[in-house]
């Protein structure tokens, strides 16, 4: 049994992440049953400000850990929200940015544009760190195609997800069930691809 921490606060990012570990036999444990501070994301990259998130917790608690960076990129806005994803509407809204705010700023964004413009991607970078001082993290990367509905449908997921379409499913991430998002998604494609690389080296 390998216990491990989630460097994540996001409650719909630690249930997906939980529910993905469970069955390898890992004991996970929350960040926010440890330690409740963050770190800053100074990185310019995914994968970057996975790697800081990864290390903080890791040496907050002593444990292993692992942390994902994960986003929205829009083509029509050059790739943006990106890295921003989470915090898109601060300034907007400042503090009471939320998952409504930055779904309502990026359809604002993109009024106006049909279908063929609105090509979408959500991509995330997952990182295992075996403790704080680990040279050599462990990546896990995953994209998931789709693009901007001009209006939210399904009640389920987080953040984009209501108006995130999937075209191969004709259902966008939030109608989607929860078993069968975590199969295909950017986050269990990354966390699986984390887990396929760790069970090579145990």
């Amino acid at each position: 049994m390998h216990t491990v921490v989630l460097a994540t606060g996001n409650q719909g990012k630690l249930k997906e992440m939980t529910d993905i570990l469970q069955p390898y036999g890992w004991d996970v444990k929350a960040q926010s049953e440890l330690f409740t501070t963050e770190v800053e994301e100074t990185g310019l990259t995914f994968i970057e400000n996975a790697i800081l998130k990864a290390r903080y917790a890791s040496q907050q608690t002593g444990l292993p850990a692992i942390a994902d960076d994960s986003g929205i990129e829009v083509s029509a806005l050059k790739g943006r929200p990106g890295i921003y994803s989470a915090r898109y509407s601060q300034d907007l809204h400042g503090d009471l940015a939320n998952d409504e705010t930055n779904l309502q700023k990026l359809l604002a964004e993109l009024e106006g544009l049909p279908p063929e413009q609105r090509q979408a991607s959500y991509y995330c970078a997952m990182v295992y760190l075996q403790h704080a001082e680990d040279p050599t993290p462990v990546i896990g990367l995953g994209r998931w195609y789709g693009e901007i509905l001009t209006e939210k449908r399904g009640e389920g997921g987080f953040g984009y997800d209501p108006i995130f379409w999937v075209d191969e499913m004709q259902k966008t991430a939030a109608e989607l069930p929860k078993t069968q998002k975590n199969q295909i998604s950017h986050r269990g494609q990354a966390l699986n691809a984390l887990v396929m690389q760790l069970r090579r080296g145990a």
